[in-house]
């Protein structure tokens, strides 16, 4: 039989097709997906998990009108495989090439470009609010959310709102029994309620067995045996969290079934008012070796496997990273002093915390994405004596923001914060950057920020601010670690250390493009440069005495960082310049542009915005006014 997927140019190619042909083209994409994963390290188990579930949504509505948000968004794969993305599919999370999340410069099928979990209930019903307002009344909007994004608060903020404004909305709860990790807390029990009571199952089973025998009339029959099924479910359990919120419930229904699938979003299409359609599926679903480990699955490495779905091989580097300095940093505290606890947000795997949940199980808590939430109990340990270290990803740690203001900084509580993922994230692109950090966290009175040059730094700057009487926040790349830089001093408040010396210019490295720096400087040295390199440490507060002295006698200075330059470290030098109202040569600032950056390697992006030696490099040639080893112009 031919493929089908190379000539699926638009989801209106799916109208004509049959359920066997449908069946058949879910299983070309999951092989897309499978090719794709072996060759570069993507969102996975997820993208499994939604192929029938994105067919039938495709087949039943029309997405060129109606409106579409899949929340958190790592699991649009299959979506783009039948929205006209084909061709491109091979080029995704390359520099260049598809974005791994939605894009709407991509294709009109995508409407926001997410990547943070929990914000589509809201989105969508905006959409279908606007359409309204505007004389569309006609077009449906759907958000699909897994159930590892469910207990955000966000989104009982926008079901709470939907139940009150009625508006048509279809919520589709895609209940796969996990989050990245497995998911926490008592909603996660609650829907396991759901998923597992026996009556309702039966109950279920009996009805679709009763339509089979009822050709003519098997919609309206099904219909009217769900609302029966529905008053009767709501005397028993399932389903009346969302009820009571003035949401419909429907489910739960089989994922993986596009028959089933396709009739339950035709029965619910046009229900008026917010409708939960509760749809199980399996994370891996279609990959062996995924569905029994979904976890390393989510983003595995590359990975080589024979015809019967085995792993002959995965492509693991030995190389470490800061996180895993980080993770093991964490559990020699913890070791150390019974106060140390650790708090993270469904991001255990990605923290590299599952040695520390194993050794720690009383002291590790996983609050799921719920960041505000991770925050504010964190303050209310610290308030009773603990020492919380609040260990997430720099991109979603601001949505904690007035949790940082009010519940830690004003109270001066001392929470460690562990900034991962702060600067580029590669190939996860401009939704997980951690471009902001400095900026949000350096604003707070009684906040300490620190910035590690290098492995060395981080473990002795956690050591440090565990011992600290109020709030710090020490930020980490997603990188492998550098090595050492020659003898190392200790970590004093606010002090920098100063590596080399330079009578010719200065390079200040803010962070773990301390090495860079170095090795630019060392570079410029061979060429005649005597430049001098100082590793910030702290960039609040800054080591002014120090500092200001080495910038005024520098010919120039460069500042680096891999953070936005808005509020950044190099802002913060200019303002120390401009208080004491020394007079300086020229200050250049080498960070992140004003613009969200792109996917791509670390390494290309960093060489694209000149924050790599060679780029530091040649802004200091300019500044010395002398040319390039290479003889042309920087």
């Amino acid at each position: 039989m031919a493929d089908i997927l190379p000539s699926i140019l638009s989801p209106q190619d799916l109208v004509g097709l049959s359920v066997e042909q449908l069946e058949q083209l879910a299983a070309e994409m999951r092989r897309a997906l499978c090719e794709v994963a072996a060759t570069r390290t993507a969102h996975f188990a997820s993208n499994l998990g939604v192929v029938e579930l994105c067919l039938a949504l495709h087949r039943v509505f029309d997405f060129s009108r109606d409106r579409l948000i899949w929340d958190t968004g790592h699991q649009i794969y299959p979506h783009k495989l039948i929205t006209g993305r084909f061709a491109r599919f091979g080029s995704i999370r390359t520099k260049g090439g598809l974005m791994g999340y939605p894009n709407p410069d991509e294709s009109p099928y995508d409407l926001f470009m997410t990547g943070h979990a929990g914000s589509s209930v809201s989105t969508a019903l905006g959409l279908a609010s606007g359409d309204d307002l505007l004389g569309r009344d006609d077009r449906h909007s759907v958000a699909v959310i897994g159930d590892g994004a469910l207990p955000s608060g966000i989104v009982f903020e926008a079901l709470n709102n939907a139940g009150f404004l009625k508006k048509r909305l279809l919520v589709i709860l895609n209940d796969n029994k996990m989050s990245i990790c497995p998911r926490v807390g008592g909603l996660a029990e609650y829907l396991d309620v759901i998923r597992t009571n026996p009556w309702y199952r039966g109950i279920k089973q009996q009805a679709g067995e009763l339509i089979k025998g009822v050709p003519m009339v098997g919609g309206q029959m099904e219909w009217m045996l769900n609302k029966a099924k529905d008053s009767i479910k709501g005397a028993l359990h399932g389903g009346m969290l969302f009820e009571a919120m003035g949401v419909r419930y429907f489910g739960p229904v089989e994922g993986h079934s596009l028959p089933t699938l396709i009739r339950y979003l035709e029965l619910v299409k046009d229900e008026e008012g917010p409708v939960l359609l509760h749809v199980l599926t399996e994370k891996g679903h279609g990959f062996k070796p995924a569905e029994a480990d979904p976890v390393f699955f989510h983003t595995p490495a590359p990975f080589e496997c024979d015809d019967d779905d085995c792993i002959v091989s995965i492509k693991k580097s030995s190389a470490r990273a800061y996180t895993d300095v980080a993770s093991a940093a964490i559990g020699n505290a913890m070791r150390r002093d019974q106060r140390v606890t650790v708090l993270t947000a469904a991001m255990c795997q990605g923290n590299k915390l599952e040695p520390v949940r194993e050794e720690f199980p009383d002291r590790f808590f996983d609050v799921g994405i719920c960041e505000s939430h991770a925050v504010a109990f964190a303050a209310g340990q610290a308030k009773v004596g603990c020492r919380p270290i609040v260990d997430i990803y720099s991109t979603f740690l601001q949505r904690s923001f007035d949790q940082i203001f009010q519940e830690v900084c004003l109270q001066n509580l001392p929470v460690v914060f562990m900034l991962d993922r702060a600067g580029l994230t590669g190939p996860d692109g401009p939704t997980h950057h951690g471009s902001y950090d400095i900026g949000y966290m350096r604003l707070f009175p009684n906040m300490t920020v620190l910035a590690p040059g290098d492995e060395h730094d981080l473990v002795a700057m956690l050591d440090w601010a565990l011992q600290q009487s109020g709030p710090v926040a020490i930020r980490y790349p997603k990188t492998t670690v550098e090595e050492h830089v020659g003898p190392r001093t200790p970590i004093v408040a606010g002090c920098c250390e100063p590596l080399l010396d330079g009578s010719d210019g200065l390079i200040v490295a803010c962070g773990t493009l301390l090495g860079g720096a170095v090795d630019a400087a060392r570079r410029l040295r061979e060429e005649g440069l005597d430049v001098g390199v100082i590793n910030a440490r702290f960039v609040k507060p800054l080591d002014s005495r120090l500092l200001l002295e080495r910038i005024e006698a520098a010919p120039w200075v460069v500042t680096v960082e891999e953070n936005a330059l808005q509020t950044g470290f190099g802002s913060a030098v200019l303002e120390a310049v401009h208080d004491a109202r020394i007079v300086t040569g020229p200050i250049v600032r080498l960070g992140l542009p004003d613009r969200f950056v792109e996917h791509g390697e670390r390494g290309e992006l960093l060489a694209e915005l000149r924050l790599d030696a060679t780029g530091i490099a040649q802004t200091c040639r300019a500044l010395a006014g002398v040319m390039p080893a290479n003889g042309t112009c920087p």
